[in-house]
């Protein structure tokens, strides 16, 4: 290849450069991928041009240069580089080597999307469920999510799952929930497989199957763990290893350690696509078992929720729970409901008492409204 390469051979000096970058054949030596990636693109070769914009907003052989980056993708795109458009409504969203410009993003996206591109479709129906850069539609993100997924877009047909799950744009089916959990999972996705055992073991839009369940647990993780044998979560190799973990300890008497991690993995998109309602849920048990964290977690999602309504009252209950039992998160922020009167009678009196045992506990943040309330 690298004798290609100094024949001025462009694909072989493409593909030397990918050489150099992953240390195929060579050690890995960036700067030279770098470089060769730049020559090529100074010859109006498009491929490189698209590469080096990644080298510069991941400092690849360079340092990072994102206004470069969204410079080369800018270019592209006028070009109809179809990769360069989808990057390019990427920048815009996340603001990349540009002021962030969601409507744009939107745009771009929609563009593409009506050139039958599969990527931009999918992204589009994101954008419609969450409102980036237009107006929230979740009936037309389930509709375009129905459309990839019958034409067997697996990432399409695990989101539709969850679509009828959640009863995003659509009524609330469990069993077509099932079903294309399992059409997903059949091809492939991972985060398919594993949501299909959930299914199994709580029986979601099919019969209880605990065995089925944690077989799939374990394939989507990669491995049969030996539960027994662990002693802890710091020999797992990665999240999925770990909520493969917590679901098998949670299967042990409804363990409220392992129900409380099971929901922070869910609401931390930790191996597992982020889902407060299910996260909420674990809490819930974990709290019900006495678990003074989940307690603090279960009334967090009841003062700032947004698939779980909002009920401050309930949320002042589990935050008094909680902080009466030691929990410093939930002592502040049962400090600021009564001083807010949210949930309970405004008590000045009750809120300086929990700031300083906060404050006590080392919340800083205790530090400040104690001393703005005493001033």
């Amino acid at each position: 290849m690298k004798d290609l390469a100094e024949k001025d051979n462009i694909n072989a000096q493409y593909k030397l450069a990918y050489y150099y970058s992953k240390g195929i054949g060579t050690e890995i030596n960036k700067l030279k991928a770098f470089e060769l990636m730049k020559d090529l693109a100074e010859k109006d070769n498009i491929n490189a041009q698209y590469k080096l914009a990644y080298y510069y907003s991941k400092g690849i052989g360079t340092e990072i240069n994102k206004l470069k980056a969204f410079e080369l993708i800018k270019d592209l795109a006028e070009k109809d580089y179809i990769n360069a458009q989808y990057q390019l409504g990427y920048y815009y969203e996340e603001g990349i080597g540009t002021e962030i410009n969601k409507s744009k993003a939107f745009e771009l996206m929609k563009d593409l999307a009506e050139k039958d591109n599969i990527i931009a479709q999918y992204k589009l129906a994101y954008y419609y469920s969450k409102g980036i850069g237009t107006e929230i539609n979740k009936l037309k993100a389930f509709e375009l999510m129905k459309d990839l997924a019958e034409k067997d877009y697996i990432n399409a047909q695990y989101q539709l799952g969850y679509y009828y799950e959640e009863g995003i744009g659509t009524e609330i089916n469990k069993s077509k929930a099932f079903e294309f959990y399992e059409k997903s999972a059949e091809n492939g996705d991972i985060s398919a497989k594993f949501q299909l055992g959930y299914c199994y073991i709580n029986g979601i839009g099919t019969e209880i199957n605990k065995e089925k369940g944690f077989e799939l647990y374990n394939e989507a993780a990669g491995t049969n763990i030996r539960i027994n044998l662990i002693e802890s979560d710091e020999e797992l190799v990665n999240d999925l290893d770990k909520v493969n973990y917590w679901y098998h300890k949670a299967a042990e008497n409804d363990n409220k350690l392992a129900l409380y991690k099971l929901g922070e993995f869910y609401e931390l998109d930790k191996g597992v696509d982020k889902n407060e309602r299910r996260a909420f849920e674990f809490y819930m048990k974990s709290a019900d078992q006495g678990y003074i964290d989940a307690q603090y977690k279960v009334g967090y999602i009841y003062n700032y929720g947004t698939q779980i309504d909002i009920d401050k009252e309930k949320a002042f209950n589990y935050f008094k729970m909680a902080a009466e039992r030691g929990n410093v998160d939930a002592q502040y922020s049962l400090a600021s409901l009564y001083e807010r009167g949210e949930g309970a009678e405004k008590n000045i009196e009750n809120a300086i008492y929990w700031y300083k045992k906060a404050a006590e506990n080392g919340c800083q943040e205790a530090e400040k409204g104690l001393n703005f309330l005493l001033k």
